[in-house]
């Protein structure tokens, strides 16, 4: 059944599958709702061929259940598992984001300080799986999801597990990235917590370099070189990487697994020394290296206490003859090699007749480990014990193997017994976990606080060393306290008047990412200028780290088109002028043309203004009236002066031999109102 077919189908009548977001070489992932919980998931389906044989179907619930316990921040969780008709599949957490594969693409090569970071997270995960027996086995850039935040989780815990029981059952083919794998899972040697630890190294090989630590034509060619060849060191591609991280990529790399780290617990505690040497700035350490490099020192507990680490003195070597001891006299017992507690202790268990192989030769005059004798034949035993001082041999024998035994019961003691585990305070309030570490006898520190959007404020995030780790009784817990979640506000006030330029800056300072810029007018902010925020923000509003906030531009003040009044009342004229934005001011003018009330002109009378800017009316007083003087019993010619000065016109009928009369009347009469202009007439009779 092809991917297309599952899309809108709904499982178990509760997951409704959404698009395809990965295939891989045995599942294809799909974004998912979960209908009863309505919540997003991610649902891997396997392909057919695996999913249809009933003894991986159950295997693969088993892997799934034991998957499932694994509750950690950096693991992808294992919500359900099930099957519906042909379809077998796994409901996980949905992890938005991208995979390291994707940020490889966009980094690599990456700085060593960068690269580590990413592995430190990975390693942390994987600390959880192998403390809970729990091994990945394909471990690999795709497996590894990086959020949004930066946080980095692990996915398909289990899986590889079921599905190479599955295919090894039937003959199958080699199940894992070729890439990654560890030499002993090629040659089918079984696989533990070191094979995880050899993919890790891989990976920082190729966060480190940016090409894979090996290539082929094909993939058998690159499986043959991980059992055959040696993974170089980094700073041989890529220049300026310093020895110690070289030495760390050699050890978790190692073809011999036995020169591997333990597990990622141990490798987790190399990376941080290594971390630690980065930020001191150290182009080199040699006891770095020393101590990194295969065949380096075998204890690598995560304790700083000077006397746990064993050196390579003579407590460690007689430590190691003891072990050598018990291994050689069992060199008849089956030898399927199992992840022991200690890195430098190995347990033999049933299922195989091959022994163990034997110890590395010594050079000729070399001290030899004690107890590793070669075994002897019955003959050689017989004459062995009829030499003389024969007690004697057999008193130092005993003598020594005692010696080891105490050496190695004080190893083991130093080494783990004098631990605890330290005790679960993630998910309690600081002052209850405080309460709770002092009870048990352990003193409790916060180290830092942080943001979390999933732990409410106040409340443990984690802790180091991390529940169920080894402490020393009495030793210090540091832990992580929650912020709550990371919200910032921004006031429209702390916008107004700023340049864009300077939002910007202010919105990084908070956290936040300038968006989307908005023009509008504004009577008060001048042009390019902020106005504020866009109006689905308010000073209230909670904002992510990260989050676009869009702004309002000013674009000045807006343009406002003159309307002219010219004609109409001055009514009608105020009215409009002040609808429009405009404030108004009015003076009067006689005018003979145009009638009383009425707008004469308009200032100005086109164009655009602002709001507020003043417009002028000159209203008509009408045409202006002139009283009319009084001129009778005045001369003629004094009566002409009086009313042209009046602004009136004069006028006298001829009359012959009358000369300059007096006038004894006038028309229009006196203090009569006539328009300017108006004609008066004066007679002498």
């Amino acid at each position: 059944m092809g991917d297309e077919a599952l899309v809108g189908r709904v499982l178990n009548d509760r997951y409704l599958i959404g698009d395809r977001i990965a295939r891989g070489g045995m599942a294809s992932v799909f974004q998912a709702t979960d209908q009863r919980l309505d919540r997003e998931v991610a649902i891997k389906v396997m392909h057919r061929g695996l999913g249809d044989d009933q003894q991986f179907t159950e295997r693969f619930v088993r892997e799934a259940k034991s998957a499932a316990k694994l509750n950690h921040r950096n693991v992808v969780s294992v919500f359900d598992q099930g099957t519906d008709g042909e379809v077998t599949y796994l409901v996980m957490e949905y992890v938005p984001g991208r995979t390291l594969r994707d940020l490889m693409r966009d980094e690599a090569p990456m700085p060593a300080y960068r690269a580590l970071e990413l592995l430190e997270q990975v390693l942390i995960a994987l600390s959880a799986a192998h403390a809970a027996k729990i091994i990945h086995r394909d471990v690999k850039p795709e497996n590894v999801l990086i959020t949004p935040d930066g946080d980095v989780k692990v996915a398909d815990f289990g899986l590889a597990r079921a599905v190479s029981a599955a295919t090894t059952a039937t003959g199958g083919t080699l199940i894992g990235t070729v890439s990654y794998l560890a030499p002993e899972i090629v040659t089918n040697d079984g696989a533990d917590a070191r094979s995880d630890v050899y993919a890790c190294g891989a990976m920082l090989y190729e966060m480190l370099t940016g090409v894979k630590p090996h290539s082929g034509e094909s993939p058998i060619q690159v499986a043959y070189k991980h059992v055959h060849e040696d993974i170089g060191a980094p700073s041989k591609v890529q220049r300026g990487i310093p020895p110690y991280v070289d030495a760390l990529v050699a050890r978790a790399t190692v073809r011999d697994r036995d020169q591997r780290s333990t597990d990622a617990r141990v490798m987790l505690q190399q990376v941080r020394s290594v971390q630690r040497a980065l930020d001191a700035g150290l182009e080199d350490d040699p006891e770095l290296v020393a101590d990194l490099a295969p065949g380096g020192r075998i204890d690598e507990d995560s304790s700083d206490d000077p006397t746990v680490a064993v050196p390579r003195s003579a407590l460690g070597a007689a430590a190691m003859g003891g072990a050598a001891m018990a291994s050689s006299a069992a060199d008849s017992a089956p030898t399927e090699a199992v992840a022991a507690a200690s890195e430098h202790t190995m347990q033999w268990s049933s299922g195989t007749t091959q022994a163990p192989p034997p110890p590395p030769p010594t050079d000729a005059g070399a001290a030899k480990p004690i107890g590793l004798h070669p075994p002897m034949s019955r003959e050689q035993y017989g004459q062995a014990t009829s030499k003389p001082h024969s007690r004697r041999g057999r008193n130092l024998l005993v003598a020594a193997v005692v010696f080891a035994l105490l050496a190695g019961l004080l190893t083991w003691y130093f080494a783990d017994l004098r631990y605890t585990d330290t005790p679960v305070l993630t998910g309690s309030a600081a002052t209850t976990a405080e309460k709770n570490a002092e009870d048990e006898g352990f003193d409790f520190k916060i180290a830092s606080e942080a943001f979390s959007e999933d732990v409410a404020d106040g409340v443990v995030i984690s802790t180091d060393p991390e529940p169920g780790q080894k402490i020393l009784p009495g030793g210090t817990i540091e832990a992580v306290v929650s912020k709550g979640p990371e919200r910032y506000f921004i006031p429209k006030n702390n916008f107004k008047n700023m340049t864009v330029n300077g939002a910007r800056t202010y919105l990084e300072s908070q956290n936040l990412v300038l968006g989307d810029q908005k023009t509008q007018f504004s009577e008060t902010i001048k042009k390019g200028r902020v106005i504020g925020p866009q109006d689905d923000i308010t000073s209230a509003t909670p904002l992510r780290k990260g989050e676009t906030v869009d702004i309002l531009v000013s674009k000045g003040r807006q343009p406002i088109k003159v309307e002219d009044f010219t004609g109409k009342s001055e009514t009608e004229a105020t009215s409009g002028l002040k609808e429009a934005g405009f404030d108004v001011t009015s003076t009067e003018a006689f005018s003979e043309d145009v009638d009383k009330g009425i707008v004469i002109s308009q200032s100005p009378d086109s164009g655009t203004q602002f709001k507020n800017d003043t417009i002028t009316l000159t209203v008509s007083k009408g045409p202006e009236l002139i009283t009319v003087p009084n001129v009778k019993g005045k001369k003629k010619s004094e009566a002409r002066r009086i009313i042209e000065a009046a602004g009136l016109e004069f006028f006298s009928p001829y009359i012959p031999g009358a000369g300059n009369f007096t006038v004894r009347r006038q028309n229009p009469g006196g203090g009569d109102e006539v328009r300017r202009g108006t004609r008066i007439f004066v007679f002498p009779l």
